[in-house]
C-alpha cells in the first residue's frame, strides 16, 4: 500500500511540474486538491510501517519522491513568481490609467522645493 501511495503522489507531482514547464493551461487548485489527498494517503499508509526496521528500497524511493518534490517546488516558486511581477504589472496599469496626475511624484515633489 506505501508502494501505491509514493506512486500516486510521484505521478501528480510529475504532472503539474510537466505542465508547468511546458506552461500549459493548469487547475492549480485540482493539482493542490490531488497532491493533498496523495498525501494524507501516504500519511496513512506510513502509520503502518512505523516501528519496523527501515527498508532500503522504501527509503531510496522517497528520497527520489523528495528530489520530484524539490523541482515540482521549484517549479511553482517561478510560477508564482511570474503571476505576481504580472498582477503588479496589470495594478500599476489600472492605478496609472485612472489617475488624473493630481497626485503624482514629480507634483508633489515640486511643492516641497524651497
Amino acid at each position: 500500500m506505501l508502494e501505491i501511495s509514493i506512486q500516486r503522489l510521484e505521478e501528480i507531482v510529475d504532472q503539474e511540474t510537466l505542465a508547468l514547464r511546458t506552461r500549459k493551461a493548469i487547475n492549480l487548485k485540482d493539482f493542490n486538491d490531488r497532491k493533498s489527498q496523495a498525501l494524507l494517503e501516504l500519511t496513512r499508509s506510513l502509520r503502518h510501517v512505523q516501528g519496523t526496521s527501515p527498508d532500503p528500497a522504501l527509503a531510496a524511493r522517497v528520497g527520489a519522491l523528495k528530489v520530484k518534490l524539490a523541482v515540482n517546488q521549484a517549479a511553482l516558486k517561478v510560477h508564482l513568481e511570474a503571476v505576481r511581477e504580472i498582477s503588479t504589472s496589470l495594478s500599476d496599469a489600472i492605478r496609472h490609467a485612472e489617475s488624473d496626475g493630481t497626485y503624482t511624484q514629480s507634483i508633489s515633489s515640486a511643492g516641497r522645493r524651497p
